[in-house]
Protein backbone atom coordinates (compact mmCIF):
# COMPACT_ATOMS: atom_id res chain seq x y z
CA UNK A 1 0.00 0.00 0.00
CA UNK A 2 1.38 3.29 -0.97
CA UNK A 3 1.82 6.52 1.76
CA UNK A 4 -1.20 7.89 -0.59
CA UNK A 5 -3.47 4.80 0.02
CA UNK A 6 -2.34 4.70 3.45
CA UNK A 7 -3.41 8.68 4.32
CA UNK A 8 -6.55 7.95 2.45
CA UNK A 9 -7.86 4.56 4.46
CA UNK A 10 -7.14 6.44 7.91
CA UNK A 11 -9.40 9.16 6.81
CA UNK A 12 -6.10 11.27 6.98
CA UNK A 13 -7.07 13.39 3.54
CA UNK A 14 -9.81 15.86 3.77
CA UNK A 15 -9.34 17.88 0.65
CA UNK A 16 -6.35 18.18 -2.42
CA UNK A 17 -6.16 20.38 -5.18
CA UNK A 18 -4.93 17.86 -7.40
CA UNK A 19 -5.98 14.24 -6.70
CA UNK A 20 -4.64 12.19 -9.66
CA UNK A 21 -1.39 14.70 -9.52
CA UNK A 22 -0.81 14.25 -5.80
CA UNK A 23 -1.04 10.58 -5.97
CA UNK A 24 1.80 10.17 -8.72
CA UNK A 25 3.74 12.70 -6.93
CA UNK A 26 3.87 11.00 -3.58
CA UNK A 27 4.27 8.13 -5.72
CA UNK A 28 6.93 8.16 -8.23
CA UNK A 29 8.83 11.37 -6.92
CA UNK A 30 11.03 12.48 -3.70
CA UNK A 31 8.84 15.50 -2.84
CA UNK A 32 9.56 18.67 -0.55
CA UNK A 33 6.49 19.85 1.41
CA UNK A 34 5.58 22.10 4.47
CA UNK A 35 3.45 22.82 7.59
CA UNK A 36 3.80 25.88 8.56
CA UNK A 37 3.17 26.14 12.38
CA UNK A 38 2.69 30.17 14.41
CA UNK A 39 4.96 30.58 17.34
CA UNK A 40 1.80 31.33 19.10
CA UNK A 41 2.81 29.57 22.65
CA UNK A 42 5.93 27.44 24.83
CA UNK A 43 5.03 23.93 23.87
CA UNK A 44 2.81 21.76 21.05
CA UNK A 45 -0.37 20.88 21.98
CA UNK A 46 -2.80 18.12 20.03
CA UNK A 47 -3.45 19.24 16.93
CA UNK A 48 -0.10 20.22 15.93
CA UNK A 49 0.62 16.90 17.04
CA UNK A 50 -1.67 15.63 13.92
CA UNK A 51 0.16 17.50 11.68
CA UNK A 52 3.45 15.77 13.13
CA UNK A 53 2.15 12.18 12.32
CA UNK A 54 1.48 13.16 8.81
CA UNK A 55 4.73 14.62 8.10
CA UNK A 56 6.31 11.36 9.87
CA UNK A 57 3.81 9.11 7.63
CA UNK A 58 5.30 11.01 4.12
CA UNK A 59 9.32 11.17 5.41
CA UNK A 60 8.90 7.35 6.06
CA UNK A 61 7.94 7.15 2.76
CA UNK A 62 10.49 9.34 1.49
CA UNK A 63 9.52 12.88 1.28
CA UNK A 64 11.11 15.74 2.45
CA UNK A 65 9.07 17.96 5.24
CA UNK A 66 9.74 21.34 6.14
CA UNK A 67 8.11 22.12 9.23
CA UNK A 68 8.05 26.11 8.91
CA UNK A 69 7.99 28.00 12.29
CA UNK A 70 5.62 31.10 12.06
CA UNK A 71 7.93 33.94 13.35
CA UNK A 72 7.06 35.82 11.00
CA UNK A 73 3.16 35.26 10.06
CA UNK A 74 2.83 34.77 14.43
CA UNK A 75 3.83 38.91 14.43
CA UNK A 76 0.22 39.12 12.52
CA UNK A 77 -1.75 36.02 13.46
CA UNK A 78 -4.20 34.04 11.60
CA UNK A 79 -7.57 34.82 12.34
CA UNK A 80 -8.88 31.12 11.41
CA UNK A 81 -11.02 29.68 13.65
CA UNK A 82 -10.19 32.80 16.17
CA UNK A 83 -13.56 34.88 17.27
CA UNK A 84 -11.18 37.78 18.38
CA UNK A 85 -7.58 39.44 17.57
CA UNK A 86 -4.93 37.09 18.61
CA UNK A 87 -2.81 38.04 21.69
CA UNK A 88 0.12 40.50 20.51
CA UNK A 89 3.75 38.73 21.22
CA UNK A 90 6.76 40.21 21.12
CA UNK A 91 9.64 38.81 18.76
CA UNK A 92 11.37 37.86 21.84
CA UNK A 93 8.74 36.07 23.03
CA UNK A 94 8.07 34.44 19.82
CA UNK A 95 11.78 33.37 18.94
CA UNK A 96 11.50 31.50 22.04
CA UNK A 97 8.25 29.67 21.38
CA UNK A 98 9.67 28.85 18.43
CA UNK A 99 12.59 27.06 20.01
CA UNK A 100 10.53 24.89 22.55
CA UNK A 101 8.96 23.66 19.12
CA UNK A 102 12.10 23.08 17.33
CA UNK A 103 13.03 20.87 20.61
CA UNK A 104 9.80 19.19 20.44
CA UNK A 105 9.46 18.54 16.72
CA UNK A 106 13.05 16.73 17.06
CA UNK A 107 11.60 14.15 19.04
CA UNK A 108 9.04 13.12 15.88
CA UNK A 109 10.63 14.33 12.95
CA UNK A 110 14.51 13.02 11.75
CA UNK A 111 16.01 16.23 10.54
CA UNK A 112 19.35 14.48 10.21
CA UNK A 113 21.71 14.22 6.84
CA UNK A 114 18.69 16.93 5.36
CA UNK A 115 16.13 14.47 5.48
CA UNK A 116 13.97 17.41 6.94
CA UNK A 117 14.01 21.05 7.76
CA UNK A 118 13.03 23.67 10.11
CA UNK A 119 13.40 27.24 8.65
CA UNK A 120 11.46 30.70 10.46
CA UNK A 121 9.14 32.62 8.06
CA UNK A 122 10.93 35.36 9.50
CA UNK A 123 14.26 35.22 8.10
CA UNK A 124 12.05 36.73 5.02
CA UNK A 125 8.89 37.99 6.04
CA UNK A 126 10.66 40.87 8.42
CA UNK A 127 12.90 42.00 5.76
CA UNK A 128 10.03 43.38 3.31
CA UNK A 129 9.37 45.88 1.77
CA UNK A 130 5.75 46.83 2.66
CA UNK A 131 5.66 49.15 -0.98
CA UNK A 132 7.99 46.44 -3.09
CA UNK A 133 5.33 43.69 -1.33
CA UNK A 134 2.54 45.25 -2.22
CA UNK A 135 3.14 45.79 -5.70
CA UNK A 136 5.00 42.49 -6.26
CA UNK A 137 2.16 40.35 -4.38
CA UNK A 138 -0.87 42.19 -3.06
CA UNK A 139 -1.49 42.77 -6.65
CA UNK A 140 -2.29 39.06 -7.46
CA UNK A 141 -4.90 38.92 -4.90
CA UNK A 142 -8.91 39.97 -5.31
CA UNK A 143 -10.31 41.60 -1.98
CA UNK A 144 -13.86 40.19 -3.36
CA UNK A 145 -11.93 36.36 -3.64
CA UNK A 146 -10.45 37.29 -0.03
CA UNK A 147 -13.96 37.94 1.71
CA UNK A 148 -15.45 34.97 0.53
CA UNK A 149 -12.61 32.26 2.62
CA UNK A 150 -13.78 30.92 5.70
CA UNK A 151 -11.17 32.37 7.68
CA UNK A 152 -12.42 35.44 7.09
CA UNK A 153 -15.98 35.73 6.86
CA UNK A 154 -16.49 34.36 10.17
CA UNK A 155 -14.84 37.04 11.60
CA UNK A 156 -16.31 40.12 9.45
CA UNK A 157 -19.14 40.57 11.93
CA UNK A 158 -17.06 40.54 15.62
CA UNK A 159 -14.33 42.42 13.60
CA UNK A 160 -11.43 41.71 11.26
CA UNK A 161 -8.31 44.07 11.63
CA UNK A 162 -6.68 45.28 8.61
CA UNK A 163 -3.55 43.83 10.44
CA UNK A 164 -5.04 39.69 10.38
CA UNK A 165 -6.43 40.37 7.01
CA UNK A 166 -2.31 40.59 5.61
CA UNK A 167 -2.19 37.05 6.52
CA UNK A 168 -3.32 35.04 4.18
CA UNK A 169 -0.85 37.22 1.85
CA UNK A 170 1.96 36.34 3.98
CA UNK A 171 1.38 32.82 4.28
CA UNK A 172 0.56 32.61 0.36
CA UNK A 173 4.52 34.59 0.16
CA UNK A 174 5.68 31.40 2.51
CA UNK A 175 4.65 29.64 -0.34
CA UNK A 176 6.22 31.61 -3.25
CA UNK A 177 9.34 31.76 -1.26
CA UNK A 178 10.16 27.79 -0.63
CA UNK A 179 9.31 27.29 -4.18
CA UNK A 180 12.11 29.87 -5.10
CA UNK A 181 14.68 28.67 -2.84
CA UNK A 182 14.39 24.92 -2.19
CA UNK A 183 11.80 23.50 -4.84
CA UNK A 184 9.07 23.22 -2.21
CA UNK A 185 5.87 21.70 -4.09
CA UNK A 186 3.34 21.23 -1.65
CA UNK A 187 2.23 22.81 1.35
CA UNK A 188 -0.03 20.46 3.97
CA UNK A 189 -2.21 21.47 6.55
CA UNK A 190 -5.30 21.37 8.73
CA UNK A 191 -8.67 21.78 6.55
CA UNK A 192 -9.16 25.19 8.87
CA UNK A 193 -6.57 26.26 6.40
CA UNK A 194 -7.67 25.39 2.57
CA UNK A 195 -8.20 29.17 1.68
CA UNK A 196 -4.69 29.94 2.99
CA UNK A 197 -3.33 27.28 1.25
CA UNK A 198 -5.26 28.19 -2.22
CA UNK A 199 -3.74 31.52 -2.05
CA UNK A 200 -0.26 30.70 -2.03
CA UNK A 201 -1.17 27.91 -4.95
CA UNK A 202 -2.76 30.70 -7.11
CA UNK A 203 0.19 33.35 -6.43
CA UNK A 204 3.06 31.00 -7.52
CA UNK A 205 1.00 29.98 -10.28
CA UNK A 206 0.80 33.49 -11.36
CA UNK A 207 4.16 34.70 -10.43
CA UNK A 208 6.14 31.83 -11.72
CA UNK A 209 3.97 30.02 -14.06
CA UNK A 210 4.40 26.43 -12.39
CA UNK A 211 1.93 24.15 -10.86
CA UNK A 212 2.46 23.72 -6.94
CA UNK A 213 -0.28 21.44 -4.75
CA UNK A 214 -1.86 21.48 -1.97
CA UNK A 215 -3.23 19.01 0.46
CA UNK A 216 -5.41 19.67 4.36
CA UNK A 217 -6.14 16.68 6.22
CA UNK A 218 -8.70 15.85 8.97
CA UNK A 219 -8.78 18.19 11.81
CA UNK A 220 -8.70 16.39 15.08
CA UNK A 221 -12.89 16.49 16.21
CA UNK A 222 -15.34 14.05 18.10
CA UNK A 223 -18.18 12.65 16.50
CA UNK A 224 -20.26 15.45 17.41
CA UNK A 225 -17.52 17.95 15.59
CA UNK A 226 -16.41 19.18 18.83
CA UNK A 227 -12.79 20.41 18.34
CA UNK A 228 -10.67 17.33 20.54
CA UNK A 229 -7.29 18.47 23.10
CA UNK A 230 -9.51 20.67 25.13
CA UNK A 231 -9.01 19.69 29.04
CA UNK A 232 -10.11 21.54 31.95
CA UNK A 233 -6.34 22.94 32.26
CA UNK A 234 -6.68 24.07 28.85
CA UNK A 235 -5.24 22.72 26.12
CA UNK A 236 -3.59 19.26 26.03
CA UNK A 237 -0.17 20.46 25.61
CA UNK A 238 2.71 18.03 24.68
CA UNK A 239 4.91 19.26 26.87
CA UNK A 240 5.14 17.08 30.31
CA UNK A 241 5.35 20.12 32.65
CA UNK A 242 1.81 21.43 31.46
CA UNK A 243 0.44 18.00 31.23
CA UNK A 244 2.06 15.05 33.07
CA UNK A 245 2.53 12.07 31.10
CA UNK A 246 -0.54 10.24 33.24
CA UNK A 247 -2.99 13.25 32.43
CA UNK A 248 -2.18 12.75 28.77
CA UNK A 249 -2.47 9.11 28.85
CA UNK A 250 -5.83 9.97 30.89
CA UNK A 251 -7.46 12.05 28.38
CA UNK A 252 -7.28 9.16 25.28
CA UNK A 253 -8.24 6.39 27.49
CA UNK A 254 -11.57 8.53 28.22
CA UNK A 255 -12.85 9.19 24.52
CA UNK A 256 -16.20 8.74 23.65
CA UNK A 257 -16.57 4.96 22.19
CA UNK A 258 -17.59 6.19 18.87
CA UNK A 259 -14.44 8.17 18.76
CA UNK A 260 -11.45 5.73 19.66
CA UNK A 261 -11.05 3.94 16.22
CA UNK A 262 -10.94 7.31 14.38
CA UNK A 263 -8.07 7.98 17.04
CA UNK A 264 -6.30 5.30 16.25
CA UNK A 265 -6.67 5.90 12.48
CA UNK A 266 -6.04 9.31 12.79
CA UNK A 267 -2.97 9.31 15.50
CA UNK A 268 -1.32 6.01 15.63
CA UNK A 269 1.31 3.74 13.66
CA UNK A 270 -0.19 0.16 13.87
CA UNK A 271 -1.10 -1.53 11.36
CA UNK A 272 -4.76 0.03 9.81
CA UNK A 273 -5.95 -4.00 9.40
CA UNK A 274 -5.50 -4.03 12.81
CA UNK A 275 -7.16 -1.19 13.51
CA UNK A 276 -10.11 -1.80 11.24
CA UNK A 277 -10.54 -5.26 13.12
CA UNK A 278 -11.49 -3.07 15.96
CA UNK A 279 -14.73 -1.59 14.69
CA UNK A 280 -16.89 -4.07 15.40
CA UNK A 281 -15.38 -4.26 19.05
CA UNK A 282 -17.66 -3.49 22.08
CA UNK A 283 -18.22 -3.56 25.29
CA UNK A 284 -14.94 -4.45 27.16
CA UNK A 285 -13.27 -4.52 23.99
CA UNK A 286 -13.49 -1.26 23.18
CA UNK A 287 -12.28 -0.32 27.19
CA UNK A 288 -9.27 -2.37 25.77
CA UNK A 289 -9.08 -0.44 22.20
CA UNK A 290 -8.54 2.81 24.19
CA UNK A 291 -6.00 1.36 26.61
CA UNK A 292 -4.31 0.44 23.48
CA UNK A 293 -5.02 4.36 22.03
CA UNK A 294 -3.64 5.77 25.31
CA UNK A 295 -0.45 3.90 25.57
CA UNK A 296 0.29 4.52 21.51
CA UNK A 297 -0.09 8.29 21.76
CA UNK A 298 1.39 8.42 24.89
CA UNK A 299 4.73 6.29 23.58
CA UNK A 300 4.93 8.42 20.74
CA UNK A 301 4.99 12.01 22.64
CA UNK A 302 6.70 11.00 26.24
CA UNK A 303 8.16 7.93 25.64
CA UNK A 304 8.01 4.10 26.19
CA UNK A 305 9.14 4.13 29.98
CA UNK A 306 6.15 7.00 30.75
CA UNK A 307 3.55 5.20 28.66
CA UNK A 308 3.68 2.20 30.60
CA UNK A 309 4.26 4.00 34.24
CA UNK A 310 0.80 5.67 32.90
CA UNK A 311 -0.50 2.39 31.91
CA UNK A 312 0.42 0.30 35.33
CA UNK A 313 -1.01 3.54 37.43
CA UNK A 314 -3.93 3.10 35.61
CA UNK A 315 -4.69 -0.61 35.89
CA UNK A 316 -3.66 -0.23 39.83
CA UNK A 317 -6.50 2.51 39.85
CA UNK A 318 -8.99 0.62 38.01
CA UNK A 319 -8.71 -2.40 40.08
CA UNK A 320 -8.26 -0.46 43.36
CA UNK A 321 -5.22 -1.25 44.02
CA UNK A 322 -3.66 2.11 43.95
CA UNK A 323 -0.66 2.69 43.78
CA UNK A 324 -0.32 6.49 43.81
CA UNK A 325 3.89 6.76 42.89
CA UNK A 326 2.47 7.67 39.34
CA UNK A 327 -0.62 10.04 39.96
CA UNK A 328 -0.39 13.13 38.95
CA UNK A 329 0.21 15.52 41.96
CA UNK A 330 -0.01 18.87 43.22
CA UNK A 331 2.59 19.80 46.37
CA UNK A 332 1.07 22.21 49.35
CA UNK A 333 2.80 23.92 51.51
CA UNK A 334 2.07 24.56 55.53
CA UNK A 335 1.03 28.03 54.20
CA UNK A 336 -2.05 26.75 52.31
CA UNK A 337 -3.49 25.45 55.52
CA UNK A 338 -5.41 27.93 57.19
CA UNK A 339 -5.65 27.07 61.42
CA UNK A 340 -4.50 23.39 60.23
CA UNK A 341 -6.91 23.12 57.79
CA UNK A 342 -7.43 23.54 54.20
CA UNK A 343 -11.22 24.00 52.47
CA UNK A 344 -12.35 21.40 49.92
CA UNK A 345 -13.08 23.94 47.19
CA UNK A 346 -9.58 25.38 47.57
CA UNK A 347 -8.08 22.31 47.58
CA UNK A 348 -10.00 21.36 44.12
CA UNK A 349 -9.13 24.65 42.94
CA UNK A 350 -5.44 24.45 44.21
CA UNK A 351 -5.27 21.10 42.57
CA UNK A 352 -6.55 22.01 39.27
CA UNK A 353 -9.08 19.81 39.08
CA UNK A 354 -11.60 22.64 39.05
CA UNK A 355 -11.26 26.31 37.34
CA UNK A 356 -13.22 28.06 40.04
CA UNK A 357 -14.72 27.56 43.72
CA UNK A 358 -18.03 27.76 41.56
CA UNK A 359 -17.67 24.82 39.56
CA UNK A 360 -15.87 23.19 42.47
CA UNK A 361 -19.22 23.57 44.67
CA UNK A 362 -21.38 22.33 41.99
CA UNK A 363 -19.19 19.29 41.81
CA UNK A 364 -19.16 18.66 45.17
CA UNK A 365 -23.26 18.91 45.23
CA UNK A 366 -23.54 16.86 42.40
CA UNK A 367 -21.64 13.70 44.27
CA UNK A 368 -18.89 14.19 41.51
CA UNK A 369 -15.79 14.69 44.24
CA UNK A 370 -14.40 11.53 46.87
CA UNK A 371 -11.68 12.07 49.09
CA UNK A 372 -9.98 8.99 50.30
CA UNK A 373 -12.63 6.99 49.11
CA UNK A 374 -15.26 8.77 50.79
CA UNK A 375 -18.02 10.78 48.96
CA UNK A 376 -17.65 14.50 49.58
CA UNK A 377 -21.41 15.80 49.79
CA UNK A 378 -20.62 19.60 51.86
CA UNK A 379 -19.15 22.06 50.06
CA UNK A 380 -18.53 23.47 52.80
CA UNK A 381 -16.26 20.80 54.35
CA UNK A 382 -12.33 21.59 55.42
CA UNK A 383 -9.43 18.70 54.91
CA UNK A 384 -7.63 18.85 58.60
CA UNK A 385 -4.08 18.24 58.70
CA UNK A 386 -4.61 15.12 60.17
CA UNK A 387 -6.03 13.74 56.42
CA UNK A 388 -2.30 14.19 55.18
CA UNK A 389 -0.65 11.65 58.21
CA UNK A 390 0.56 9.43 54.96
CA UNK A 391 1.76 12.25 53.37
CA UNK A 392 -0.86 12.27 50.50
CA UNK A 393 -4.76 12.67 50.01
CA UNK A 394 -6.44 10.69 47.25
CA UNK A 395 -8.94 12.95 45.20
CA UNK A 396 -11.09 11.03 42.63
CA UNK A 397 -13.13 13.44 40.23
CA UNK A 398 -15.93 11.37 38.32
CA UNK A 399 -15.47 7.61 37.84
CA UNK A 400 -11.35 8.00 36.03
CA UNK A 401 -9.78 10.95 37.32
CA UNK A 402 -7.32 10.46 40.24
CA UNK A 403 -5.14 12.79 42.01
CA UNK A 404 -2.77 13.15 44.65
CA UNK A 405 -2.35 15.93 46.85
CA UNK A 406 0.72 16.11 49.13
CA UNK A 407 1.87 18.54 52.26
CA UNK A 408 4.91 19.08 52.53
Amino acid sequence: MTVFEELKRRGLIAQMTHEEKIKELLENEKVTFYIGFDATADSLHVGHFLQLVVMKRLQMAGHKPIALLGTGTTMIGDPTGKTDMRKMLTPEEINHNAECFRRQMSRFIDFSDGQAEILRNGDWLLNLNYIDFLRDVGRYFSVNKMLTAESVKTRLERGLSFLEFNYMLMQSYDFLHLYKSIGCKMELGGDDQWSNILGGIDLVRKVEGEEVYGMTFTLLTTSEGKKMGKTEKGALWLDPEKVSPYEFFQYWRNVDDSDVVKCLKLLTFLPIEEIEAMENWEGSQLNQAKEILAFEVTKMVHGEEEAQKALDTARALFTANADAANMPSTELSAEDLADGHIGLLDLLVKTGLCPSKGEARRLVQQGGIMLDDEKMTDPAFSVPKAAFEKGHVIIKKGKKVYHKAILK
